[in-house]
C-alpha cells in the first residue's frame, strides 16, 4: 500500500490553524517507562537515519518500509517459527502426518500419553524472543518515523490529524499488546512443536501431494475463509454482551496506531487465532498458501491500524484503504470487514454518512443524524457535540461511506 501525501505546505496549515507543532507531542513521564520508552530507542539514531533515507531512491526506501512491515507481520504472533518448521519439513521430504490413519488412531495419538512435544522449551523461547524484538524494533521505528518525527506534518499523512492517543493510552496499548503477544506467541510455539514432532494434522508439504489444482485453489479459498470468518467474529464481538466484556478494550484506541493491532483482549485474540488455524486440522492444507495468506492478513492488519493514510495498490481492487478500518475505530459499529469491504456491502454494515454512531448505539440502532434522538444524544455528550460541530460542514465523502438510503 502507498501513502497519499496531500500537497499542502506546513506554513499554510499553521496559518489555517490546522497544523500540529512538534511542541504538541505527548508529555513523557518523568520516570523511565520500559514499555513506552522501549519503542523510542530509535531517537538516538534519528539524524543518521534521516540522512540515509534521503540519499535512497524512492522505490528503494518504499521497498525497505514494505519489507519492514512484512517482517513485522510475519513475526508478530510467532507464526515465523511455524513457517520455519513446515518449510524444513518440505525440504527434508516429509509428507502429511497421519494421512492414512483412521479417526480412532488419530485420537489415540493425540492423547497426553502419546502426544510428542519434544523441544517445546527451545521453540517457545525463540518464538517470543523474535516476536517481541520485532515488536519493539520495527514497531518502534514506524512509531518514531510518523508519530514523533513527522508529528508536525500530521495533515500530510494522518487519517485523524487533529486527534491523538494520550500518553496513557499509548502505554496502555503497548502493555495490552505485549501481553497478547505472549499469549499468541505461546500458541504458535505449541503449534510449531506439535507439527515438528509429526503429530496428526491435515498439513502437507509436497506441492503436488493433493494435485496442483488444489494447491493453487487454496490461495483464494483460504483468503475468503479467513476474511469472512474474521468479519463474522468481528460482528459477533460487537454484540452488546461480548462488546462490553471483551472487544471494548480494543476500542479504547479511537485513533489507532501500529501497536493497536495486538491490543486485544486475550480471550478474543485467542478465539480469532484458533479459528484461523482450523484448516490445518480439517482440510488438506499446504503450509505455503496458508501462511502467505496469514502474513498478508497480518501485514494489512498493521496497515489498517496504523492511523496512516495508506492507499491500496492498483493490483488490489478488493482491498479497502486504511481509512476503512480507521473509520471503524472512529465510529465503532460499522465497517467490520478487513481485507474486503464486500461483506459490509452485502450485510449492510458500511458506515453511513447521515447516521449518528456512538459506542452505545449498536448496529441497526444508530439514529439518523437529523432525528430528535440524535440531537438529544449530541446535547448530552460534550465530546460528541464538539465532534459534530467540527464535522457537520464537511460534505465530501470517501469511498468508505454510504448514504443511509443506499
Amino acid at each position: 500500500m502507498t501513502v497519499e501525501i496531500r500537497k499542502r505546505q506546513a506554513g499554510q496549515d499553521s496559518q489555517n490553524g490546522e497544523g500540529t507543532s512538534k511542541d504538541d507531542a505527548p508529555e513523557r513521564p518523568k520516570y523511565w517507562d520500559p514499555l513506552a520508552d522501549g519503542v523510542r530507542w530509535i531517537e538516538s539514531y534519528a539524524e543518521p537515519l534521516e540522512k540515509f533515507f534521503e540519499r535512497l531512491p524512492e522505490f528503494i526506501s518504499t521497498f525497505i518500509a514494505t519489507l519492514a512491515v512484512f517482517t513485522f507481520g510475519a513475526t508478530l504472533r510467532g507464526e515465523w517459527i511455524v513457517i520455519l518448521v513446515t518449510a524444513l519439513k518440505q525440504i527434508t521430504g516429509h509428507t502429511q502426518s497421519g494421512k492414512n490413519l483412521t479417526t480412532e488412531e488419530i485420537y489415540m495419538l493425540m492423547t497426553p500419553k502419546n502426544l510428542k512435544m519434544e523441544h517445546f522449551s527451545v521453540i517457545f523461547i525463540w518464538a517470543h524472543v523474535v516476536s517481541l524484538s520485532m515488536y519493539f524494533l520495527i514497531g518502534g521505528f514506524l512509531h518514531w518515523y510518523f508519530y514523533m518525527n513527522r508529528r508536525h506534518l500530521a495533515h500530510e499523512w494522518k487519517l485523524q490529524p487533529n486527534k491523538w492517543l494520550s500518553p496513557e493510552l499509548e502505554r496502555h496499548e503497548i502493555l495490552v499488546g505485549t501481553f497478547s503477544l505472549l499469549i499468541t506467541g505461546s500458541f504458535s510455539a505449541l503449534l510449531a512443536t506439535y507439527i515438528y514432532n509429526g503429530n496428526p494434522s491435515t498439513v502437507y508439504y509436497q506441492f503436488d501431494e493433493y494435485g496442483w489444482l488444489w494447491f493453487f485453489l487454496q490461495f483464494p479459498v483460504i483468503f475468503i475463509y479467513a476474511d469472512y470468518t474474521t468479519y463474522i467474529l468481528h460482528r459477533l464481538y460487537h454484540t452488546p454482551w461480548l462488546y462490553k466484556r471483551f472487544h471494548k478494550l480494543h476500542h479504547k484506541y479511537k485513533q489507532p496506531t501500529v501497536f493497536s493491532v495486538t491490543a486485544i483482549h486475550p480471550v478474543e485474540i485467542m478465539h480469532i487465532q484458533l479459528t484461523m488455524c482450523l484448516p490445518l486440522f480439517t482440510i488438506p492444507t499446504h503450509w505455503l498458501p496458508f501462511y502467505v495468506i496469514a502474513i498478508y492478513n497480518y501485514y494489512h492488519g498493521i496497515i489498517d491500524h496504523s492511523g496512516i493514510n495508506f492507499k491500496s495498490y492498483w493490483w488490489q481492487p478488493w482491498q479497502p484503504d486504511a481509512e476503512f478500518h480507521d473509520k471503524h475505530h472512529e465510529f465503532f459499529h460499522c465497517n467490520f470487514g478487513f481485507n474486503m469491504s464486500l461483506w459490509d456491502r452485502l450485510h449492510g454494515t458500511m458506515r453511513k454518512k447521515n447516521v449518528l454512531y456512538t459506542e452505545d448505539t449498536y448496529h441497526g440502532e444508530a439514529p439518523a443524524i437529523d432525528s430528535e434522538e440524535a440531537k438529544a444524544l449530541i446535547e448530552k455528550d460534550p465530546e460528541l457535540k464538539e465532534y459534530f460541530e467540527q464535522n457537520k460542514q464537511k460534505t465530501v465523502k470517501s469511498k468508505t461511506d454510504l448514504d443511509a438510503n443506499k
